[in-house]
């Protein structure tokens, strides 16, 4: 059925996401009582981001040093309390970093849908979209300059990292590069938890782009645009990008379930 579909996507989405970013080993889960009443997050400057935000109902602020109300972005949310087994400022570092990235890969997973450089067309079918674009890239070896550069800025990247982690006073995500001025003035509180705001929503965002194309074989604008007629897909349920994984013992009938919505 459709409902059986949806909750097996669901299901590998969450598993997948707990096991990127879960260390190998998580301290027992401690939580501070729950706030009377929750908050509304505030931004200014001078004022604390998150004290007595709570993220689950009835579970109480995680009682670690991280959930002190002074980092941007705090809404009481670490289940598996992480934040007590790993250093603050390094974990700041990768939820910024894979903000950006996932922000990045929303705009041009939606850019495919509705632009394409000139000359693109005669090296790529403008109906090769994502994974298959990408496998596509690294055909023609165009991945492989991206690979390049993509290097370069880790190099950078991990050695501010380390300075960081050795206590030169960086924040962390802070690379000098702000051309437009959005660190600077009043709003700065503002913008940094804006940031972080669009960042978590662009990694849930990417992952659902990633799963309807998976499952449809369309980006994510033409899925959209297509709701009325949802249930075709560009290709038999075998044929699409995900039907290898989904045909694995552990899915069951998904492939069989996904055919039927692409008729």
């Amino acid at each position: 059925s459709v409902k059986m579909l949806r909750l097996s996507v669901a299901l590998g989405f969450v598993a997948a996401t707990a096991e990127a970013f879960s260390p190998a080993a998580l301290p027992h889960a401690t939580r501070r009582a729950a706030a009377t009443a929750p908050q509304m997050q505030l931004w200014q400057d001078g004022k604390v981001q998150g004290k007595g935000v709570t993220a689950i109902p009835y579970a109480g602020r995680p009682a670690t040093p991280a959930f002190d109300g002074t980092w941007v972005g705090d809404a009481g949310f670490d289940p598996l309390v992480i934040s007590g087994s790993l250093d603050m400022k390094w974990l700041r570092e990768a939820e910024l970093k894979h903000c950006r990235v996932a922000m990045l890969a929303a705009a041009g997973a939606m850019a495919q849908d509705v632009f394409q450089f000139p000359g693109a067309s005669t090296v790529y079918n403008k109906a090769d979209k994502l994974t298959k674009l990408h496998d596509k890239a690294v055909e023609k070896g165009s991945m492989g300059q991206i690979l390049v550069f993509i290097t370069l800025f880790e190099i950078f990247g991990t050695a501010a990292v380390i300075q960081m982690q050795q206590g030169s006073g960086r924040i962390p995500g802070d690379f000098g590069f702000d051309p437009l001025g959005f660190s600077k003035g009043k709003d700065k509180a503002r913008m940094e938890l804006a940031e972080i705001k669009n960042g978590r929503l662009g990694m849930i965002a990417f992952g659902g782009m990633m799963q309807h194309y998976l499952i449809t074989g369309k980006g994510p604008v033409q899925f959209i645009t297509q709701i009325p007629n949802f249930k075709s897909c560009v290709a038999t349920a075998a044929q699409l990008p995900g039907a290898k994984v989904a045909a694995l013992p552990f899915f069951g009938k998904t492939v069989e379930v996904a055919s039927a919505l692409c008729r």
